[in-house]
């Protein structure tokens, strides 16, 4: 069994889709919701391939630690704190990775991005 790296202490749970976890497509649409239960952090990660089909079998969906999603696409990371509400997508289009807000088309700046502190 291999342990999940904590790039976020404390960074809790999420829900992702099954194509996320088993890597079958990229990570795509981050919405992030009111928590459920204490250790939720309100993040849903879907990926490119999901469908509002199998999105609505529950039994593809899992709830998992936010760092190990971290491990699979790092640019998770820096949405970990940006507010409920947030609907967000990663556009990559051959000049690096942008999280963009779906409803505008807008890329988040860099400096509202979470860094976490990292160790010398």
């Amino acid at each position: 069994m291999s342990s999940t790296i904590e790039f976020i202490p404390g960074a809790g749970a999420c829900l992702a889709s099954n194509n996320v976890m088993n890597q079958a497509g990229r990570v795509k649409w981050m919405v992030r919701e009111e928590s459920k239960a204490a250790a939720d952090n309100g993040w849903r990660i879907f990926s490119d391939i999901d469908t509002s089909e199998y999105l609505h079998d529950a039994a593809n969906l899992q709830i998992v630690d936010f760092n190990r999603v971290c491990e699979i696409e790092p640019a998770l990371i820096g949405i970990w704190d940006l507010p409920v509400g947030s609907d967000l997508q990663i556009v990559d289009e051959g000049n690096g990775i942008e999280i963009v807000d779906t409803a505008t088309g807008r890329p988040i700046p860099r400096e509202d991005l979470y860094a976490p502190d990292l160790p010398e």
